[in-house]
């Protein structure tokens, strides 16, 4: 099977999706695929260049946005025309190393230096619709800003964090977004940047007493709207699953929100439907799964699963069990697990509006950036959550 190859001129952080791009667009700009030329399904992609079906489907979104494929519903991707608007500055510095310096001056050596600064982006993963869209939103926001964005994983490993944030810095980050680790406590290299001033704001988590700037979702609401959605459809022994442990403040305060919102129905909380001791990726036979036994014994009717990886997993589970969704068991999750170009009503979910996250990290970024002698005080934003119903979720099944 393939394997992608980066041009040793191309940074090897770059992710796969961006890595699978630059390689079609080479191969059109080659005329190796020809205009109105069926291109490789998302199957064929997958086992290809051996990736996950979501790398996959980004990278063809953003061809096609781009303008160097077109789709036909039902008959799958086809080489643009389109393309060629693109091929001038796709190909611009590859052009100008082959050109004569006979008589010819290099357009690269008459392009002014560039004097953009970076924006580092530290991110645990990058494997899901979460992590892409709030990628999209912050390269939105610093379009013609004069800022370039520069990403590094951490794998949610502590020390790689703090690698990551000392790595950005060394190489002249002028402010960084941080989406920290899933951790009790901050890793002590983020306690450093608040000690010295460095401008950065954290996404999607912070700590009580440990003020900086942070944007975040509506956690305890977010719960309530799943919560409250699963009882107008008669749920009432409704789950809440995270593969997270309590802890963590965006996890605790879903949790919360799940209690506040049973509490306000007059319902009792039982603990057993509280599930957040088990491992997504539990190496064990899928019937030892903490999970599976849930289901089997269906301890409750609807489950709400606190990311999407969870929820895809959840429904997983169902199927294997031979029962169906949401005939038998209803599933909200966190973020929508699809792409724009599937069908994103497949699942009900709850839409955090990753991109507004990043567009408004950006936003409280530069404030920080406009002003770095003079800090403001710590700001907190908010970014309201909404529940997009789908077809996981239905009216509980009538009792035979």
């Amino acid at each position: 099977m393939s394997r992608i190859r980066v041009s040793a001129k191309r940074d090897e952080r770059q992710p796969l999706y961006l890595q699978i791009q630059e390689h079609f667009k080479q191969r059109i700009l080659s005329g190796e695929l020809e205009v109105n030329s069926k291109f490789p399904t998302e199957k064929q992609l997958i086992e290809q260049f051996q990736v996950s079906r979501m790398t996959v489907s980004n990278a063809l979104t953003q061809l096609a946005k781009d303008g160097w494929i077109y789709r036909i519903p039902g008959r799958g991707s086809f080489v643009s025309s389109g393309y060629e608007e693109n091929a001038d500055s796709h190909s611009e510095d590859d052009s100008e190393n082959n050109q004569s310096t006979t008589g010819k001056q290099s357009r690269e050596l008459n392009r002014p230096t560039s004097t953009r600064k970076m924006i580092g982006l530290v991110l645990p993963f990058l494997e899901d619709f979460f992590a892409i869209r709030l990628i999209r939103g912050i390269q939105t926001a610093l379009e013609d800003t004069g800022y370039y964005l520069s990403i590094v994983l951490s794998h949610n490993q502590q020390e790689r964090e703090k690698e990551a944030i000392q790595e950005l810095m060394l190489n002249g980050a002028a402010g960084l977004i941080i989406f920290p680790i899933d951790a009790e406590t901050y890793n002590e290299e983020i306690l450093i940047l608040k000690m010295n001033k460095f401008p950065f704001v954290l996404v999607d988590r912070y700590l009580p007493g440990f003020e900086t700037h942070c944007v975040c979702s509506d956690n305890m609401a977010s719960a309530q709207l799943a919560v409250n959605h699963l009882w107008e459809l008669g749920h009432r022994d409704i789950a809440i699953c995270s593969d997270i442990s309590i802890g963590t403040m965006t996890v605790d305060e879903r949790i919360r929100g799940y209690m506040e919102a049973l509490k306000q129905k007059g319902s009792m909380i039982n603990p057993a439907l509280i599930v957040t001791d088990f491992e997504v990726n539990d190496r064990s036979s899928i019937e030892k799964h903490p999970l599976y036994a849930y289901i089997k014994n269906r301890t409750a009717t609807a489950y709400i699963t606190l990311n999407m990886q969870l929820g895809l997993f959840m429904a997983g589970l169902i199927k294997h069990l031979g029962m169906k969704v949401p005939q038998d068991l209803s599933i909200i999750t966190y973020d929508n697990p699809y792409s724009e170009l599937t069908d994103h009503r497949a699942f009900t979910h709850i839409d955090q509006h990753e991109q507004e996250i990043g567009s408004k990290s950006v936003e409280l970024l530069l404030q920080q950036l406009a002003n770095k002698e003079k800090l403001s005080e710590p700001m907190k934003w908010i970014v309201k959550s909404a529940l997009v119903a789908g077809e996981s979720s239905g009216k509980l099944a009538a009792k035979v």
